[in-house]
């Protein structure tokens, strides 16, 4: 999240980390703490978030992120979707919403890489990388079969009573 409003130039790629440290430190200033555990925050079912095309739960970052926009925007479920992902559903995103910014780490390994291990007979290395992904929570999308809106059951309350 940019802390101004000026759009990004095409081509300028902003320091992911700094994206992340930039949206904790928003949440703080509005006297909330992102890592505490939010069940039971009004209007929001806090389960895990999931990618409503593949049922594949996100993870790490992903769940503070998508958690932070479900309360940011007063969505009732948990399921994301790419714009691609709307499309190939049979439905669209709504014109004008605004989608939140998710992260995919990995690594992966060269062709030339491969076959260079394979000559020298050494392990090939593996080059990580970190990809930026667009995702709109099902609601502000329309003509989605009824699939893409299957509830997650929420996570329990917890009990914080002293005993």
């Amino acid at each position: 999240m940019r802390s101004d409003s000026t759009p990004r130039v095409r081509g300028e790629r902003g320091n992911l980390y700094q994206e992340i440290t930039d949206r904790i430190i928003s949440e703080l200033e509005q006297g909330r703490f992102p890592w505490v555990q939010p069940w039971g925050a009004a209007n929001a079912n806090l389960g895990l978030p999931k990618n409503a095309a593949t049922a594949r739960r996100y993870s790490g970052i992903n769940i503070l992120i998508l958690w932070g926009a479900v309360i940011e925007k007063s969505f009732h479920g948990q399921n994301w979707l790419t714009f691609r992902q709307a499309l190939t559903l049979g439905g669209c995103v709504r014109k004008g919403e605004k989608g939140t910014t998710v992260f995919y780490a990995d690594r992966f390994i060269p062709k030339s890489e491969l076959e260079r291990a394979q000559k020298t007979g050494d392990d090939p290395s593996a080059i990580p990388f970190l990809k930026r992904f667009t995702v709109f929570n099902v609601e502000q999308c329309d003509g989605l079969p009824e699939t893409a809106f299957a509830g997650i059951a929420p996570l329990p309350e917890r009990d914080v009573r002293l005993l």
